[in-house]
């Protein structure tokens, strides 16, 4: 079993900026591509950056330019810096990661809880 624990989500004011934090955990084999994805009021769940195991970065054209996304190998650890925040980023942020289990010859899908973050005018 694979866990991926978030943190990092609030509250801010437009303009501000937030840091969230992803660390996976279990039985981890290895580590694929992990991403960021979030899901506003209202809307379908879209992608925001993914990172793969090389340090290569895609981002979504709304991200591109003010979020960052990095990780940390030795710690499983996925982050997304997040600067000059709008309204409209306002969304349940989900941690994503694309993980090979110990016992298993194939790669999974694992997704984090969620955390919120609110964007204030």
């Amino acid at each position: 079993q694979v866990q991926l624990v978030e943190s990092g989500g609030g509250l801010v004011q437009g303009g501000g900026s937030l840091s969230l934090s992803c660390a996976a955990s279990g039985s981890i084999f290895s580590l694929d591509a992990m991403g960021w994805f979030r899901q506003g009021p209202g809307k379908q769940r879209e992608l925001v950056a993914t990172i793969t195991s090389d340090g290569a970065t895609r981002y979504a054209d709304s991200a591109k330019g003010r979020f960052t996304i990095s990780r940390d190998n030795a710690k499983n650890t996925v982050y997304l810096q997040m600067d000059s925040l709008k309204p409209e980023d306002t969304a349940v942020y989900y941690c994503n990661a694309v993980v090979m289990v110990y016992a298993s010859s194939d790669y999974r899908y694992y997704w984090g809880q969620g955390t919120q973050v609110t964007v204030s005018l």
